[in-house]
């Protein structure tokens, strides 16, 4: 066993030390002190308050992990044992593209892997969405993960329900590649391991973790996956998402961030938030994945397209020079109104996510002169569409 491992896997479990803060001691031992990990964890209290800025909380949560060690190192030889690896932060296994993506402060010190570690460097891409997605939002994963697998990119799937999960079978029924991202413990996905146990050995399927090795499913940390399937991707696509929840969250921080984020854009009879993302900087594709010039134009056709699922038939969604008529662009009252039918903002908000050059003070005075357009109380004062649905919360915060 390496010895070292069993300190960064300590490092790990320190409790209520962010990300940040453990990343931020790695690069002092590592980096400014230049010694190793095993060599830090042997210091002595009055080193870690000179030589690491250290306070008494942290030294008292250090003794407390050093009394774990001997578990740990029982734990660490299990899973080294089993074939699973440990991939540290420094380690030129560990994912270029998620250091760039999550930067110091988000990127885990740890991932805990089984599989093609070489997947971890390729070029990849993510297809999120709701769990429960409609039909044509999984023939949509289908076809990007089919032309994804054909350009030799890897698919990051995080497993749940509904897209995640049709976004790794179609990897795999084109003989693609994908990474899976747990949002539990890696030693906990024994039924996991015993499904892809072929694609495993093939090398076209990776298994990875950041959490605790036997850490049950949690809400919590599905939460805390998520950051991680948007980071490993170098492309996302959003076949279908919802006002609130994972999708919707990622997003909506992938597109504060500057990231590139591809959003299916919805037929006329859908019941989603991909117009409401696409609005606020997202790209619009169509059914292909090709892009959509015109972002506020939504697909209308007269009936969903016809998905016949013996196979004998198809109506594709694909051909839109057939199926498709695009609607002329929207009015600026119209796009306001289809705006705040969905959430309570300012007039700063509303000229930053339409991306109209206006200033605030013209802006407010528009809105007042709109019918059914309500004035909130509050500085700064925020305006909703009456009689339609208010979804808190737009930005996420």
């Amino acid at each position: 066993m390496n010895e070292e491992l069993l300190y960064w896997f300590a490092l790990t479990q320190l409790k209520n030390w962010g990300i940040f803060k453990k990343n931020q001691l790695i690069v002092k031992i590592i980096t400014e002190q230049k010694i190793t990990l095993s060599q830090f964890f042997n210091l002595k209290s009055d080193n870690y308050i000179e030589n690491f800025n250290l306070d008494k909380s942290d030294i008292i949560d250090l003794d407390r992990v050093k009394k774990e060690l001997p578990n740990l190192s029982f734990l660490l030889e299990d899973l080294l044992a089993q074939g699973y690896e440990l991939i540290t932060i420094n380690s030129s296994k560990y994912s270029k593209t998620l250091k760039e993506n999550l930067k110091l402060k988000y990127s885990p010190p740890l991932l805990f892997i089984k599989g093609n570690s070489q997947l971890l460097q390729e070029d990849s891409i993510a297809i999120v969405g709701s769990r429960d997605a409609d039909e044509i939002s999984l023939k949509f994963t289908d076809k990007i993960a089919e032309i994804a697998s054909k350009e030799f990119k890897v698919i990051i799937s995080g497993f749940a329900k509904g897209v995640d999960k049709q976004a790794l079978d179609s990897a795999i029924k084109y003989n693609g590649h994908s990474i899976i991202v747990l949002p539990q413990g890696i030693m906990t996905f024994n039924s996991g391991f015993n499904k892809y146990y072929k694609e495993i050995q093939r090398g076209d399927v990776l298994v990875l973790s950041t959490f605790h090795p036997k850490a049950p499913w949690s809400v919590q940390l599905a939460m805390s996956r998520n950051p991680i399937i948007y980071g490993l991707a170098k492309g996302i696509y959003v076949a279908q998402s919802s006002d609130k929840g994972g999708t919707w969250s990622g997003v909506i921080d992938g597109i504060n961030k500057g990231r590139k984020i591809f959003v299916r854009l919805p037929y006329t009879n859908e019941k989603n938030a991909n117009n409401i993302l696409i609005q606020k900087g997202a790209i619009p594709v169509d059914q292909g994945g090709n892009l959509i010039e015109n972002k506020f134009n939504q697909l209308e056709f007269n009936d969903v397209p016809i998905i016949n699922d013996d196979n004998k038939k198809e109506i594709s969604t694909f051909d839109l020079s057939v199926n498709a008529q695009i609607e002329p662009k929207a009015s600026i009252d119209d796009r306001i109104r289809d705006l705040l039918s969905y959430s309570e903002l300012t007039s700063k908000e509303i000229i930053k996510t339409l991306n109209l050059d206006w200033k605030i003070q013209k802006m407010t005075s528009h809105l007042n002169k709109i019918p059914n357009i309500i004035k909130l109380t509050g500085k700064p004062s925020k305006f909703y569409l009456k009689g339609d649905k208010r979804i808190n919360n737009l930005f996420g915060e």
